[in-house]
């Protein structure tokens, strides 16, 4: 089972939509001993950082969270991938759950159009479970004005939107984040949710 967290600052419809279409097993949830008792966890999110990281707070699960994020897998999704990391300048510098370092700017370019909205395809740097059974190119679907700001061996993939755009990270164990929305992505992005799913078994 996968644990949804809801802690009132995302739009959930659309993961748990997906999951469901998808006859994968989960709960949405506020509460620490149903994330404890999950297989794998998703931090879904929409919205401004320091708003999220408050109601995230406001839970009590941030050390739930951080402390399952050493034993199963979790994978934060849009403005859930830019929460993993130590901090954000969105609004304010905001302090967010530090699982991967680095920081979340809001995107340098003024030759693109922010928000960064539509398709992009992935420039694959390293192999991931999340890509098993998935032919390239592979493109999902973004929309996001921030990007995280991290090493290169905390990516996975990336997207050029007039520079290197950060979509798919990892901390090098169990925690992954995703730039994009995997459930709006087509059918390549409900396979990484299948593929998020194997690896909790």
């Amino acid at each position: 089972m996968i644990a949804v967290i809801d802690y009132g600052a995302g739009n959930l419809f659309s993961v748990c939509n997906a999951l469901s279409f998808l006859n994968i097993a989960h709960e949405v949830t506020k509460s620490a001993d149903v994330i404890n008792r999950a297989d794998a966890v998703i931090l879904p999110c929409v919205g401004a950082f320091p708003a999220a990281m408050e109601s995230l707070h406001a839970t009590g699960l941030v050390d739930t969270i951080c402390e399952n994020a050493k034993k199963k897998p979790l994978l934060g999704i849009c403005l859930g991938m830019q929460m993993l990391f130590e901090k954000s300048d969105e609004n304010g510098e905001c302090a967010g759950l530090g699982l991967i370092p680095g920081e979340v700017h809001r995107i340098p370019s003024e030759r693109v159009i922010i928000p960064h909205m539509g398709w992009n395809e992935l420039v694959i740097t390293q192999e991931s479970p999340l890509f098993d059974q998935i032919e390239k190119p592979v493109y999902t679907y973004f929309v996001h004005s921030y990007q995280a700001f991290c090493d290169d061996r905390s990516i996975i993939a990336y997207a050029d939107y007039d520079g290197k755009v950060p979509a798919l990270v990892t901390d090098g164990n169990y925690v992954f984040g995703a730039q994009f929305h995997p459930e709006k992505s087509g059918e390549k992005g409900l396979q990484m949710l299948r593929n998020f799913e194997r690896m909790a078994k």
